[in-house]
């Protein structure tokens, strides 16, 4: 496949839409590839008395998505053409915006083309204009992991009248999410695409480095416990550096930083953008909301068809685990690609380079269209 006007944004859209990246703002556009003006609608949905895994109970859980494309009803009166598109850690539904990502898939003929689909990308806790600690409890926001994650993603649908969907697509921590999705209510979605992760415990390096970004925070005595009047600059410096190697990709920063000085300038950019963009107490929370998932020993409950993508420049799930190869023949349908390092992938990024690994989800969705 070619990709000349995405190259170089590659590296930018490491930073904007890649699981561990924590910018919430867009990556820039190319002159040849502008930004499509998608026309979505925002939604929010309210969920009571929410109770999650620790025990804990928010009053309000308030969970904001973003809607493309117009709901088709079947025979019975259900929605048979609704999407589920899952953002990465640190990200939003606008994440999955991303020109390298909604130009490519939403467009006429594209794999998830909104005249033919309603695809539906919601703010997970914790992100975006969803209930976060930093709306105002901080430290005392209750400890959500993926399994709430999970379950308020189908409240969320539940109130929206959807009880079945084509496709759960994500990216990253949304990739995790599809996993449990597939194990927890299994048939729901006719297909899966999880893209750039692993189903099995966070540990190793992966959580290492997590662990040491939680901990710089915590370890600044500006942090004051979660109740800081002004962020803990150091500390946030400190993750948000890690953050930034944890999704790099080492092909793409040499092209992009050539020289010690253009190195430099990278990382000054990037911690100006990204400082100015995150909470200490958010990123303490998503980045430890991974803790305690392991999809791995429920596998097998997956039966639908899982098209399953890794990069093999991915840092943060690196091929040389061989963790994918066992893992992928405990699903009866499932399918696992690991893309070749290239000039058009990104690292972990490239779950968000659409281009790269369209072809592939094309074919997976015509194999699994519904029989009539």
């Amino acid at each position: 496949m070619n990709l000349p006007s995405a190259r170089p944004l590659i590296a930018a859209a490491i930073i904007a839409a890649s699981s561990i990246a924590v910018s919430q703002s867009p990556a820039p556009q190319s002159p040849t590839a502008p930004a499509i003006s998608w026309t979505t609608v925002d939604g929010t949905v309210t969920l009571p008395n929410f109770k999650f895994g620790t025990g804990e109970t928010l009053p309000e859980l308030k969970l904001h998505y973003l809607t493309l494309g117009t709901p088709h009803r079947n025979a019975a009166g259900h929605v048979d053409n609704a999407v589920l598109l899952l953002h990465g850690t640190g990200g939003s539904a606008h994440s999955l915006m991303n020109p390298l990502f909604s130009n490519v898939l939403f467009g006429p003929g594209a794999p998830l083309d909104i005249q033919k689909y309603l695809l539906i990308l919601p703010d997970d806790i914790g992100h975006g204009q969803s209930s976060r600690p930093s709306d105002g409890l901080h430290a005392h926001f209750p400890a959500y992991d993926y399994d709430d994650m999970v379950r308020s993603q189908r409240m969320m649908l539940d109130k929206m009248k959807i009880d079945h969907l084509r496709l759960i697509l994500g990216t990253s921590m949304g990739c995790m999410q599809s996993f449990v999705w597939g194990e927890t209510y299994p048939g729901f979605a006719d297909a899966l695409a999880p893209f750039a992760c692993l189903p099995v415990q966070i540990a190793g390096r992966n959580r290492m480095m997590r662990y040491m970004a939680i901990q710089a925070i915590k370890q600044d005595p500006a942090w004051m416990g979660g109740e800081y009047k002004s962020e803990p600059i150091q500390g946030l410096r400190t993750a948000n550096e890690l953050l930034l190697v944890m999704g790099s990709s080492p092909l793409q920063m040499q092209k992009q930083a050539p020289t010690r000085d253009s190195a430099e300038q990278y990382v000054d950019n990037y911690l100006q953008r990204v400082m100015a963009s995150t909470d200490a107490n958010d990123l303490i929370f998503y980045t430890n909301a991974s803790r305690n998932y392991d999809p791995s020993p429920h596998l097998d409950r997956i039966t639908v068809p899982v098209l399953w993508i890794n990069s093999a420049d991915d840092f943060i799930n690196p091929p040389e685990l061989g963790i994918a190869e066992k893992m992928v023949t405990r699903m009866p349908h499932a399918r696992f690609i690991l893309l070749p390092i290239s000039d058009q992938t990104g690292g972990h990024g490239t779950h968000t380079v659409a281009a790269v690994w369209k072809d592939y989800l094309s074919a997976f969705m015509n194999d699994t269209e519904p029989k009539p």
